[in-house]
């Protein structure tokens, strides 16, 4: 097969390894559903979507590992104000592998397993509404 090459133009978001940075300090190096603890596995992800113009603070944000990230921006998974994760129904009544049971169905109505001890740095219950109402409508 015949090997061929582009070069293109990025957008590059300068802001983003300081956010992931303050994210992942806030919630100690660990994923707030699972509490997973690899940082090369783990992403701070926005709760008001960057794309959107949401803050690159540490208060939209989330330490995610990065399926429970994927799952979040797919909205798999919701984050009630309250910090209790949520799946969609439909993966509830799917029946797959380890991954779906363990990472995804589990967590179902269980609180966030991380949440940073500095009210500061907790998820803003506002922006958490909002996306958790994005969640209820997908």
């Amino acid at each position: 097969m015949l090997r061929r090459y582009v070069t293109r133009d990025s957008k590059v978001r300068l802001h983003q390894p300081v956010f992931r940075s303050r994210v992942l300090l806030a919630y100690e190096d660990r994923c707030a559903v699972c509490a997973l603890g690899h940082r090369e596995l783990l992403d701070a992800a926005h709760i008001d979507a960057d794309s959107d113009g949401g803050a690159a603070a540490v208060a939209n944000g989330l330490a995610l590992c990065k399926i429970h990230h994927a799952a979040y921006d797919s909205n798999i998974l919701g984050i009630t104000p309250d910090h209790d994760v949520k799946i969609r129904v439909d993966l509830l009544e799917e029946v797959d592998g380890p991954m779906l049971k363990h990472g995804l169905q589990e967590r179902h109505n269980q609180p966030l397993m991380v949440i940073p001890r500095t009210r500061a740095a907790r998820p803003d219950r506002g922006l958490l509404a909002a996306r958790y109402e994005r969640f209820l409508i997908a």
